[in-house]
C-alpha cells in the first residue's frame, strides 16, 4: 500500500515553515509516542538541520503507549546531538507546562526581555499540536479535532515577555517510503481515511498485535487468539459483537472501524507499534529488498544480453 496523502495546503505550509525557521530558536516536534519514528517527518529534520536549530521531541499520547517501549525511544532520541526527547500527554494538566523550561535549557542564550525565546511547534497531522498549544496558552486558541490536518495556517503567540511560540499546520511528506509506516500512521489516525481502506489497516494492526500484544486481544475481546491469523481475529471480534450484515455475513467494515477505535482510544491497552529494534530490522529488510531487486534486474539484463548475442550468432549470416 503506497500511501500518498499530501493535501494541497501542505506545500505552502512547508514553504512558510522554511521562512519562519530562520527567525526561531528551537523546533518543538510533536510525535505520536506509539509510532515515534513513523510519525517523524523527514522534511522537518531537513529544515531544522539546515538552520542548525536544536530540537525538543515530544512523544505525545504517552498515556496510550507501552511505557517500556517509550523509554527505549527516549534513550534512542536523547543520544542524538542537539536533541532532547520527553514523553508526556498534552491532555494531562501540568505536562505542557514543562515545555518552556525544557526549551530554555536547549537555548540558554535566549529567554530574556531583550532576547525572547522563539519556539516553533511542528509535526505531522493529528499528533496533538493544537491540544498542546491550548494547554501552553491556557486558553482555546487552536481548533482541536480527531481528524488529520485541522490546522491550516501558521499562528504566532506570546507566552510572556520572554517567550513566543509559532503553531504550524500538520505537515506530511509527499510519499511514505515504507509500507508499514503507512499502515502504522493510518492505524494511529495521522492519515485521512480517504487515503486508506480501513479493513486493510485493521488487518495489519491485528497481525501486529497478535505478534506483540496477544494478551491484550484476549483481555479486550474475551477470545483465545492462539492459532489465529489477523483475519481470524477480526472475524472473532465480529462474531463476539454480533456485527453482521443482513445476509448473516460478518460486517467487516464495521468491525475494522471498531477495532481501530479501540486501539486509538486506548481501550485495547497501552500499545506501541514500533520499537527502536523493530525499526532497525524493518530498515534492514527494506534495504535488503532493494538490493535483491537490483540484483534480479541485473541478472535479467545479463540474460537478455546473452540471449540477444546467442540469437545473433545463430542467424543465417553467421
Amino acid at each position: 500500500m503506497a500511501i500518498q496523502w499530501f493535501p494541497g495546503h501542505m506545500t505552502s505550509a512547508k514553504k512558510k515553515a522554511a521562512e519562519t525557521m530562520e527567525h526561531i530558536d528551537i523546533v518543538i516536534e510533536v510525535l505520536d509516542a506509539r509510532v515515534p519514528e513513523a510519525s517523524h517527518n523527514p522534511m522537518i529534520e531537513e529544515l531544522r538541520l539546515f538552520r542548525q536549530r536544536p530540537n525538543l521531541k515530544i512523544l505525545n499520547k504517552a498515556d496510550l503507549a507501552d511505557p517500556a517501549v517509550t523509554q527505549a525511544w527516549l534513550n534512542y532520541f536523547n543520544k542524538q546531538p542537539g536533541v532532547k526527547a520527553v514523553a508526556l500527554s498534552c491532555k494531562k494538566p501540568g505536562d505542557a507546562g514543562k515545555i518552556p523550561g525544557l526549551c530554555k535549557a536547549l537555548a540558554p542564550h535566549r529567554g530574556t526581555n531583550l532576547k525572547p525565546l522563539r519556539m516553533m511547534i511542528m509535526g505531522i497531522p493529528n499528533v496533538g499540536k493544537s491540544t498542546l498549544m491550548n494547554a501552553l496558552l491556557n486558553r482555546r486558541i487552536a481548533k482541536v479535532g480527531d481528524e488529520p490536518a485541522v490546522t491550516k495556517s501558521q499562528q504566532r503567540f506570546d507566552l510572556n515577555d520572554q517567550m513566543s511560540i509559532t503553531d504550524t499546520p500538520g505537515m506530511m511528506w509527499p510519499k511514505i517510503q515504507y509500507e508499514s509506516d503507512g499502515y502504522m500512521l493510518a492505524a494511529s489516525h495521522a492519515i485521512g481515511r480517504n487515503a486508506v481502506i480501513d479493513e486493510d489497516v485493521a488487518v495489519f494492526l491485528a497481525g501486529l498485535l497478535l505478534e506483540r500484544y496477544p494478551t491484550l486481544l484476549n483481555a479486550r475481546y474475551k477470545i483465545d487468539v492462539s492459532g489465529m491469523d489477523a483475519v481470524d481475529v477480526l472475524e472473532a471480534v465480529a462474531k463476539r459483537r454480533a456485527y453482521r450484515l443482513k445476509g448473516g455475513e460478518f460486517d467487516m467494515e464495521k468491525t475494522a472501524m471498531a477495532f481501530l477505535v479501540d486501539y486509538r482510544s486506548g481501550a485495547l491497552g497501552r500499545i506501541s507499534l514500533e520499537t527502536p529494534d523493530t525499526r532497525q530490522h524493518m530498515m534492514q529488510a527494506a534495504k535488503q529488498a532493494i538490493e535483491d531487486a537490483a540484483e534480479e534486474a541485473a541478472q535479467a539484463k545479463a540474460l537478455r544480453l546473452q540471449q540477444d548475442e546467442q540469437a545473433g550468432n545463430d542467424s543465417p549470416e553467421h
